[in-house]
């Protein structure tokens, strides 16, 4: 990825040069009374002069003033009044309080009660054997699954929810919390303590589902963007996945298929089978994701894509269509293109296989992990979540099924249901079950990368209209004033203003 300013800086991105074609770098970058004392009396004032008299004579010495017996006792009692005042206290306001808070948590679970559960992607087909099981645990609590279309879901849900009309557990997606702060509830302390968000799942839910010690949603899955390829096209010119982006960059050269007698790739000859599918926005599936690795992986700070990192970044992506010419406008959507055999790799999320499956049957093709700068290991994390509304009256119910989807023996219950309808199930977002997938030839990539998976507001394919869609459309246009001619430096200053106002109206800058 190429800096604009020291060419004798070494970009840790491949093939991008100064202009004297030295390589330029960004190096990738984490709390009685008090005893008042009681004032002695001062001396008794001189006695006038008496004369002597005998013994016999002499009186007796005036009797000492008595205490009252009491006096002792009045410290001690006033202790016993502020004991007992704080017996009162803990007793009838303390204590009754925490009762009444578990009692608030527990009565969901003893009253007959009814949840609308919205989801998006599962039919009911797959999701109601799981409720069903749950009805039979808990016959007082009957869930009613909704599935909904992906549509303007997320306008439509908090357009319900504001009307006191929406579900009481929901399905979102995981960088949604800044649209969503409103509406959601966390998570009661004892289920939180069960759950184990960060021993059990991978890092990034934590990172995207806990505030403070409060946990805003659970995941039934996983995805993450992997590297797609034709195992026959690699196959037949002897070549194996790469697992850089050097090797990534001479592996497209090579693959690339021109429409020529020298099939040649190069600017202005027509391409017959594409290297790789990257370098420009609108017809690469995921560009956003793919984009925001690369900035990840050299040290950006997407907040505020300026600078050298930044820029290098954005200039290798590009490379791909404007120099190395391996990929162009003319083709069909990558995941498409992939399917119909005319480009050899593209990279995108593990749930696009149904849909290649759908299209070609018969094509041969697996999933390798995203390629890596030297020295980092990052991938890109994008999946959905479930959710609960802080308008919910049972809310202890509904975090009580959440807490039984994600149990093991639920979601392995889960993936083989899936698994009848679809080639598999949404991959398993508890570490513990990675070992059972890692050698599937699709999804074994996914969770081998949930470890060091991270993720951003850069996330395709959410139909969110809002914070995503709306940071994704800045980018866009940088790529594309790229592909035009105008200047790196220039297209991300303006890509980073549009990216600061979004960040700004959702309260995450």
């Amino acid at each position: 990825m190429e800096s604009q300013s020291d060419s004798n800086q070494i970009s840790a991105l491949p093939g991008v040069t100064d202009q004297q074609g030295s390589s330029v770098t960004g190096q990738p970058v984490p709390p009685w009374v008090s005893a008042s004392a009681q004032t002695t009396p001062s001396a008794p004032p001189s006695q006038p002069s008496q004369p002597p008299v005998t013994p016999k004579e002499s009186p007796s010495p005036p009797a000492a003033v008595k205490k009252s017996p009491f006096a002792k006792l009045i410290p001690l009692l006033l202790l016993l009044v502020l004991i007992g005042g704080i017996f009162l206290l803990i007793t009838r306001v303390v204590l009754p309080s925490i009762n009444q808070n578990k009692e608030d948590e527990s009565t969901d679970l003893k009253e007959s009660i009814t949840l609308t559960y919205w989801g998006l992607w599962e039919s009911k087909e797959i999701i109601q054997p799981l409720i069903d099981k749950y009805q039979e645990l808990n016959p007082q609590i009957k869930i009613d699954y909704v599935q909904q279309s992906y549509r303007d879901y997320r306008e439509r849900l908090q357009s319900a929810l504001a009307k006191g009309e929406g579900p009481d557990i929901f399905r979102y997606h995981i960088t949604w919390i800044p649209m969503l702060k409103n509406e959601l509830s966390p998570a009661p302390k004892t289920v939180s303590s069960q759950i184990k968000l960060e021993e059990n799942f991978y890092p990034v839910a934590k990172e995207q589902l806990q505030i403070g010690d409060q946990i805003f949603g659970v995941p039934l899955g996983f995805d993450d963007l992997v590297l797609y390829y034709n195992a026959k096209i690699l196959k037949e010119a002897g070549k194996t996945f790469p697992n850089t982006w050097d090797e990534l960059q001479r592996t497209a050269k090579e693959l690339c298929v021109a429409d020529t007698k020298d099939k040649e790739c190069k600017p202005g000859v027509k391409i017959k089978v594409a290297g790789v599918a990257l370098g420009t926005a609108d017809n690469v599936d995921h560009f956003s994701d793919i984009l925001g690795l690369m900035m990840l992986q050299n040290g950006v700070d997407l907040k505020n894509p300026t600078g050298n990192l930044a820029e290098d970044a954005l200039k290798f992506y590009t490379l791909f269509y404007s120099r190395d010419r391996v990929w162009d406008e003319t083709f069909p959507n990558s995941v498409y293109a992939f399917a119909q055999e005319k480009v050899a790799i593209i990279f995108a999320p593990s749930w696009r296989s149904h849909e290649i499956k759908q299209i070609n049957p018969d094509l041969e093709f697996a999933t390798a992990a995203m390629p890596q700068l030297p020295g980092t290991q990052i991938a890109w994390a994008s999946f959905w979540v479930e959710g609960v509304s802080n308008q919910n009256q049972h809310s202890a119910a509904a975090w009580d099924f959440l807490q039984y989807l994600i149990d093991k023996e639920t979601l392995q219950t889960f993936y083989a249901q899936a698994s009848k309808i679809r080639v598999f199930g949404e991959p398993y977002p508890l570490k513990e079950l990675a070992s059972q997938l890692e050698d599937d030839p699709i999804v074994g990539a996914v969770v081998k990368q949930g470890e060091y998976a991270q993720t951003w507001y850069m996330c395709s394919a959410t139909h969110d209209n809002g914070i995503n869609d709306r940071i994704i459309k800045y980018f866009e246009d940088a790529v594309n004033s790229v592909n035009s001619g105008t200047s790196v430096s220039k297209a991300l200053g303006t890509a980073s203003q549009g990216v600061s106002q979004v960040l700004t109206q959702y309260g995450t800058k």
